[in-house]
């Protein structure tokens, strides 16, 4: 769907949730932890598939609690959840994308955090910062996840190079000679335009000193947005990454084939790589973002929320703990590749010798967030459009963020 149209429809029904809020919503009294009760559970993808196993270990040793785990697809999780909240009808816990954690807490539908249950510290500080609205968070981190950089070894080695970029003049030079020396038809992939360019050039902005807000507004005409605008375009300009790419577009296919030997993605291309390009191990790496003014990458992932018109919240911040728990979430990183929200969960199984754990590790430490803002689909859009003014040549990148920043200025505060 497109997103303007998907979010117009969705306005109205956002307009009943407030309403409802201003009501008072459901409220009802909370059942005990140690009663008998039926605790309804949203996961989406991968997770509401998986889940189900995990909900069933933890009622073995809780057999006073069910756990009734309704798997939800991603493309209608937005939708599906806007509606239960309008109808007053969420359930007990949630799984919450990152980028939906501003929209759910204005509305005022999520239960606050037990910061003396859940402690910041346990947590990588971009995935707990992503859920913080006004001072209060309203999700505990479940799993997480960064951009790195993806790159072909062999290639690189055959351009004559033989350690990953450390700095964005690094990674200019490496794609520039993947063409000039391995002959391959681009030097990197980055998304020049369509839903979500954002996700590729926030590494860069971020990597210059970049904040999307600054005391309540946003900063996106900063000297820091001009300069990562600057970098990112040009690699359009000099011809080293395509300026059009159809939607759906599958990088990993012309990463196996050489046509594209670096790209800017998450863990789970880790194993897309090896499950679908199965000759190239061997010849590919993952390392973390070369540095501007540092390397530094945004968090992403989902975290866990608790209705605030749940009968059951003592037992949803039981079940979420539960899920929070170190072994837990090595065990889940065993099951899903979901990289752990909680730290101490590195420190364990196959996370605490993987190298390619370890880069991501590397990255996570030192990520942000996206700031939990009820409007990020709308401002995102914004960024989106001027990534391809300036990719496309319609705009100069000190255009593209005065431009950027007047439109999401009504969007933010």
């Amino acid at each position: 769907m497109h997103r303007t149209t998907g979010k117009a429809s969705a306005a109205l029904v956002l307009a009943a949730v407030l309403s409802l809020s201003a009501c008072g919503g459901s409220g009802g009294s909370d059942v005990a932890a140690d009663e008998k009760q039926t605790l309804t559970v949203w996961a989406m993808g991968t997770e509401g598939e998986k889940l189900g196993a995990v909900a069933a270990e933890y009622q073995k040793k809780n057999p006073h609690i069910t756990v009734k785990v309704t798997p939800v697809g991603w493309d209608v999780a937005h939708q599906k959840l806007v509606s239960a909240a309008a109808a007053g009808k969420l359930p007990d816990v949630a799984q919450m994308g990152s980028t939906f954690m501003g929209e759910f807490a204005e509305l005022g539908v999520l239960e606050p955090v037990d910061t003396a249950k859940f402690k910041k510290d346990d947590f990588f500080a971009a995935s707990w910062d992503g859920n913080v609205v006004d001072g209060k968070a309203y999700g505990v981190p479940w799993y997480t996840e960064a951009r790195v950089l993806y790159y072909r070894t062999d290639l690189a080695e055959q351009a004559g190079i033989t350690k990953p970029p450390a700095t964005w003049a690094e990674l200019s030079a490496l794609a520039t000679a993947y063409q000039k020396q391995a002959d391959t038809t681009w030097g990197i992939s980055l998304q020049p335009y369509n839903l979500d360019a954002w996700q590729n050039w926030l590494p860069f902005f971020y990597s210059a000193g970049g904040e999307l807000t600054k005391d309540g507004k946003p900063a996106l005409d900063s000297e820091a947005a001009v300069t990562a605008l600057k970098e990112y375009g040009a690699y359009f300009d000099k011809g080293l990454a395509k300026k059009s790419v159809q939607p759906g577009y599958d990088v990993v296919k012309d990463f196996g084939n050489g046509s594209v030997p670096m790209f800017l993605s998450g863990p789970w291309q880790s194993t897309n790589i090896a499950e679908n390009q199965p000759e190239l191990k061997g010849k590919w790496a993952a390392a973390p973002l070369p540095a501007g003014a540092s390397s530094t990458s945004w968090a992403g992932g989902s975290s866990l929320v608790v209705s605030k018109d749940s009968e059951h919240k003592a037992a949803a911040a039981d079940f979420i703990a539960h899920l929070s728990e170190p072994a837990t979430q090595a065990d889940w990183y065993e099951r899903t590749t979901d990289l752990p929200a909680n730290k101490a969960a590195w420190d364990q199984g196959k996370l605490a010798t993987d190298p390619m754990a370890k880069v991501f590790r590397t990255q996570l430490e030192s990520a942000k967030a996206i700031p939990a803002l009820a409007k990020w689909a709308e401002i995102g859009s914004k960024i989106d459009e001027a990534i391809e003014s300036v990719t496309q040549g319609k705009a100069t990148p000190e255009q593209a963020a005065k431009k950027m920043q007047s439109e999401t200025a009504p969007l933010v505060g």
